[in-house]
């Protein structure tokens, strides 16, 4: 049981956009200053740093090189892989490891230039990675295609619908507008998603997430030091993995996913049910991957993740507020930097003091991360004071 066993003490997001000055390594250096800076910390006090993987910088153990570029040495440390499920899966190792004493501050950073750090070519053959090399990529699917199956097959099943989905953009980007770092100023509606170039059936360019230059970070420590950080704390109450697949193909099902096990391991952990999350930052790398989560996380019925988001119930003034970031749809999203972001936000709305897009009900966030193809699933609870 890990619930009260860790804090997130400080949280940052880098500059967000298309930022050809910044390496992947500075993002990353300057969303862990921002992060510690937030805490009230410095470099000093970390002795555990965990990264995730870049597909822009040129190192294979990308953990120390960033240490390196920092100038620390932890005695703990790795980068972890598990795609834009990675930034989940490191809190809990960063938990894991503050409760077990392997590490009293637990630096977390994920993201890179993505945006401007490689060419055309290469980010098309960055998409070809997640497809099996000798069964699927001959091929020629990218991953907008995997999503693409995914998402036709789910409107097969359960009804979701094409406006539905568009419904999932147009409250991103309503919700990203009101954020002062995102760089996406211009509001969307349905018609205008509907309408934009068509990349894979049913999937649009809007339907799709950004590709940014970006980078987040947030600091796990263990609960003793509560008192001592420049801002109240947000509690990990609870916290559940699920990996049932690499490929699609061997993917035991297209419209179930493990989510289902990562939140129920998460709900049971924090001791609560789905009726008691007050907001929500769930990962959107398509417009049809946060109705699935909605829907296997317990905040909708199975079918009904469309109509949640076409209600209007997710908006920051609705009852069920959802990505009031803007998400990876319309804020950033940097390889494994998405999820962070969406951890960031989480931290910073149990706060309070969001101006415009802060929710009503800030006591309890539900934040999943997604890494693959609805491969390796992360959700987490976290809570503005001790359970």
């Amino acid at each position: 049981m890990l619930r009260n066993k860790a804090i997130i003490a400080g949280a940052a997001d880098s500059d967000i956009g298309k930022l050809p000055e910044m390496s992947g390594l500075a993002l990353n250096a300057q969303a862990a200053k921002r992060a510690l800076d937030d805490a009230g910390m410095t470099l000093a006090d970390v002795d555990g740093l965990l990264t995730a993987y870049s597909l822009t910088e040129p190192y294979f153990m990308l953990g120390t090189v960033l240490a390196e570029h920092l100038g620390i040495a932890p005695r703990y440390c790795a980068s972890l892989v598990v795609g834009g499920g990675t930034p989940g899966a490191a809190l809990h190792h960063a938990a894991m490891a503050v409760a077990t004493g392997q590490a009293e501050v637990v630096l977390v950073t994920a993201g890179e230039n993505r945006a401007t750090g490689q060419s055309r070519d290469a980010a098309v053959q960055a998409l070809t990675q997640v497809g099996h090399p000798y069964f699927e990529t001959p091929y020629g699917p990218l991953v907008p295609a995997f999503y693409a199956m995914v998402a036709r097959r789910y409107m097969h099943e359960y009804g979701t619908t094409r406006e539905e989905m568009a419904h999932v953009a147009v409250r991103a980007r309503d919700h990203a507008v009101r954020h002062p770092a995102s760089p996406m100023t211009d509001r969307l509606d349905v018609e205008t998603v509907l309408a934009s170039k068509p990349i894979a059936e049913p999937l649009s360019m809007l339907d799709c997430c950004l590709i940014s230059d970006a980078a987040g970070a947030f600091v796990v420590t263990t609960p003793d030091r509560a008192a001592d950080l420049f801002h109240p704390p947000a509690w990990l109450w609870g916290i559940g993995e699920s990996h049932t697949h690499e490929h699609i193909t061997l993917a035991p099902s297209l419209t179930e996913t493990g989510a289902l096990r990562s939140g129920r391991d998460a709900y049971a952990m924090a001791g609560i049910t789905p009726a008691d999350v007050d907001f929500a930052e769930l990962y959107d790398c398509f417009t049809i991957v946060p109705i699935i989560e909605a829907e296997e996380l317990g905040l909708a019925e199975r079918g009904a993740g469309g109509e949640l988001f076409a209600s209007g119930e997710t908006a920051i003034e609705g009852r069920l507020p959802v990505n009031t970031h803007g998400g990876l749809l319309s804020y950033a999203q940097a390889g494994a930097s998405g999820g962070l972001h969406g951890i960031v936000e989480a931290v910073r709305q149990l706060r309070g003091a969001q101006g415009e897009r802060q929710v009503e009900n800030h006591d309890i966030a539900l934040v999943h991360n997604e890494g693959g193809v609805l491969s390796s699933h992360c959700t987490m609870v976290l809570g503005r004071e001790k359970r």
